[in-house]
């Protein structure tokens, strides 16, 4: 509890409720603001040549004297990933474990940026003293170590961020959840909590980590020659599982992939990874210098993702390796949502190749996330007044309310926010209150924001019945077309085939222009939507396609 008496304590997801990644929660508490997570999202499919989804901060940007501190729980890309974006508006100090500012200020350096705001690390027992709040952490077991759950400490009771989390009895070391603590802060008052929903829908515990190492270590044993394994560049438990199990099975390990190379050599570096024997890591190039059974790859891709990176090796195009018949190819990433269509593609590709698949969650559950009996753990220790299932699309979070319902939690006591919510707790009552804006913000190569739902819109129907483009150029003076029209197709109609609807389609565009033309006026505007309007009927009485139509009108 703080000293001073709060009146208005406000909770505002920005990202990370209907959806997957892109967290960002805001906790107000009186005049000051604390942001929890800076994350990104991949696209979606419809998201066409989007590389990745930030959230919208246009509302913090105008509140951005308030904002005293951003904490971040661990350090997954949906967690940091849009922290150097933010940065760039937003001059806030930067909280988090040894590893999560160790990979955040990487991160700052790839978009070329040295923060005016300072990077600052805690541990669980660190303890952050502000105006109005306080706040504290605990040690939670994720996929990576030194991940951390954020308590601010009001006058009303605490607000209670898990960040990922799951319980694993077998969890050692930097994986260790502090339960005791956990309870302790239960026992001390909780006013809310905000809890990980990723795997709500599924029941049980999820598999103990223990467990995929024995499977880690299985394969390793029994292929008959290299083993690939595909894993995101930050599943640092993963990492030091295939580590483990090479050095039993008297394997060298060659690490591949920009990604997992840096952050690789952070965690190495740090000591969050360890070897077993200094000499267990070769070169890529030095791979030929052994036998095939003698050797294990850790592969990822772009942005840290593996699937991408396995298609190029399956397909024999790999800057570095490529797939060949004896090779097992060990997946130990669990498909986000929307990924599972392309992982089955990538393992047929990696059949074909001649390679087996092996995969550590076709028998169990792996996650980095609490399934249901973690989940109703959390929420019997804490024993919140109030809760906010978040991190889920949203039947994720209506199944994590579900559970906080068979604890013991009523329906008034439980909020299923949209992003932009704002959950407002004043005068000893909490309710759902105004909105502020957010949304997507898309990514594009360099271009921050300047894909919006216009260009998906024209990126789609590009994709979808192609292009079809007129060129007409006109003389005002004498009333006459000078040249054209000239059709170009790109998308829409194999043009040597379709030299008939070609020649039709330019006879409209001609009746046009020479009406256009000739009359006492002449509206540019006009013109061009006219041409569209009747070659989009035309086209599709033909086609039944609807190509983006279009025309250039240029004057001589």
């Amino acid at each position: 509890m703080t000293k001073t008496k709060n009146e208005i304590i406000k909770i505002i997801p920005l990202g990370g409720v209907g959806e997957i990644g892109k967290n960002m929660y805001v906790v107000e508490v009186d005049s000051e603001i604390f942001i929890i997570d800076a994350g990104l999202m991949f696209p979606e499919n419809e998201m066409l040549g989007i590389d990745i989804v930030i959230p919208d901060i246009s509302w913090l940007e105008e509140e951005k004297d308030r904002i005293k501190a951003i904490f971040l729980t661990h350090g997954h890309e949906d967690a940091i990933g849009a922290l150097p974006y933010v940065l760039r508006k937003i001059n806030a100090p930067v909280y988090g474990s040894k590893l999560t500012i160790a990979l955040a200020k990487e991160k700052m350096k790839e978009h070329n940026m040295n923060s005016t705001a300072g990077f600052h690390t805690v541990r669980s027992n660190s303890k952050i003293n502000f105006d109005y709040a306080t706040v504290t952490f605990f040690h939670t077991t994720h996929s990576i170590p030194d991940s951390l759950g954020v308590c601010i400490h009001t006058s009303e009771g605490k607000i209670v961020h898990t960040g990922d989390f799951k319980f694993d009895q077998a969890a050692t070391g930097l994986y260790k959840s502090e339960i005791g603590k956990m309870a302790s802060i239960g026992d001390s008052g909780v006013l809310c909590l905000l809890s990980d929903s990723t795997e709500a829908e599924h029941p049980g515990f999820t598999t103990s980590e223990s467990v995929t190492a024995r499977q880690i270590s299985n394969s390793f044993h029994t292929a008959p020659g290299r083993v690939i394994v595909a894993c995101f560049a930050s599943n640092f438990i993963r990492i030091q599982q295939a580590l483990d199990a090479a050095y039993e099975n008297g394997r060298k390990v060659a690490v591949v992939g920009k990604s997992i190379e840096k952050s690789f050599e952070i965690a190495l570096k740090l000591g969050y990874i360890s070897l077993a024997d200094p000499e267990l890591i070769i070169p890529i190039q030095d791979i030929g210098k052994y036998e095939d059974q003698e050797v294990a790859i850790i592969s990822t891709g772009n942005m840290g993702e593996p699937i991408e990176a396995l298609q190029k090796m399956a397909r024999g195009n790999h800057k570095q390796i490529n797939i060949k018949k004896g090779d097992t190819v060990l997946i130990t990433a669990t498909p986000s949502p929307g990924l599972e269509t392309s992982i089955y593609k990538t393992m047929d590709m990696i059949y074909r190749a001649g390679a087996i698949v092996s995969s550590t969650n076709r028998k169990t559950h792996i996650s980095g996330h609490g399934s249901q009996e973690d989940l109703k753990l959390m929420l019997n220790l804490m024993k919140p007044k109030y809760f906010i299932p978040i991190q889920g699309e949203y039947r994720m979070l209506f199944s994590h309310s579900k559970i906080a319902q068979e604890v013991g939690l009523s329906k008034e006591q439980i909020f299923i926010p949209g992003n932009g919510e704002v959950i407002e707790y004043k005068n000893g009552v909490m309710t759902t209150g105004n909105r502020v804006p957010s949304g997507n913000i898309l990514i594009d190569g360099s271009g921050v924001g300047d894909v919006g739902n216009i260009v998906l819109r024209d990126r789609k129907l590009l994709s979808q019945d192609g292009i079809f483009t007129i060129v007409v150029t006109i003389n005002k003076k004498q009333k006459k077309i000078a040249s054209g029209p000239e059709i170009i197709s790109r998308g829409f109609v194999y043009v040597r085939e379709s030299e008939q609807l070609l020649e039709e389609a330019s006879d409209i565009v001609r009746s046009i222009a020479e009406e256009a033309i000739a009359g006492n006026s002449f509206d540019w505007s006009s013109f061009k939507q006219d041409i569209r309007d009747r070659l989009n009927y035309f086209l599709y009485e033909k086609t039944k396609r609807r190509p983006m139509i279009l025309p250039i009108i240029m004057e001589i």
